[in-house]
């Protein structure tokens, strides 16, 4: 009974990562871009680096705010993965979007309702924010769902094929194509949607967008490698749910 309390918690507090990430990536979303490094280019790269992304010799990585939340969702699904079985990862993707979905109407209630003048203290703040959710909102649920499906599913079809060994290979295997998956639709999506900025006004610039923000995750994915390996080792003797 006390091993079922305590895997309970286990799979609630993953749950509780993957779903405050999620929610707050989208909240957040493309309402600002920050800078994750600078960095002095040599000559032979500065003539490959397009302009759009450099001052002079000078690379900034930028990426959605929102951006740095994200990969945060796939460490958990990954580990729910691999702790719980692909049924209860599964479920949990379907929950973040039914969560998007409640998230999405009591902003909208909000919004509809009058504004009590003279009491509200960051209405156009709100106002702000709320019209930029939205269309994050929308875009992030469609590549959300694609891309956390694709996790999931790459994420078993690997261990499958290596009779459960190679945790790192699977990991980042999933990981990585479905960031890239995720990166292209959610950033197509706000430029067609217009929800990006007006230096934004090209395919070009698009790509570029999506490449800054799929190194990031990229990374984000082989530094999450060791957290993967530390969180399994300390939760080993939570046995993987047998049925998926």
């Amino acid at each position: 009974m006390e091993k079922n309390h305590r895997r309970d918690a286990l799979f609630l507090t993953l749950s509780g990562v993957f779903l405050t990430s999620l929610v707050l990536g989208n909240v957040i979303g493309t309402t600002k871009f920050v800078t994750i490094f600078s960095l002095d280019l040599p000559p032979w790269l500065q003539a490959l680096t397009p302009e759009l992304v450099r001052n002079g010799s000078n690379y900034t990585m930028s990426v959605p705010a929102g951006v740095v939340a994200y990969p945060f969702t796939f460490l958990a699904t990954d580990l729910i993965s691999e702790l719980f079985g692909r049924k209860r990862a599964q479920m949990l993707v379907w929950v973040g979007f039914g969560m998007n979905v409640f998230m999405l109407f009591l902003m909208s209630i909000n919004h509809w309702l009058p504004n009590s003048s003279g009491v509200s203290g960051g209405l156009d703040l709100f106002e702000g924010v709320y019209q930029f959710m939205i269309g994050n909102t929308i875009a992030s649920m469609i590549a959300y769902l694609i891309a956390q499906s694709v996790d999931v599913r790459l994420y078993h079809f690997w261990k499958r094929l290596t009779k459960g060994k190679h945790l790192w290979l699977r990991n980042n295997a999933s990981t990585t194509v479905s960031q890239l998956v995720d990166s292209t639709a959610i950033i197509t999506i706000l430029y067609l949607a217009g929800n990006l900025g007006d230096a934004i006004d090209n395919v070009g610039a698009v790509i570029i967008l999506i490449l800054n923000s799929y190194l990031f995750k990229f990374f984000f994915a082989l530094f999450d490698t060791p957290l993967m390996y530390l969180g399994v080792r300390l939760l080993k003797n939570y046995d993987e749910d047998k049925i998926e």
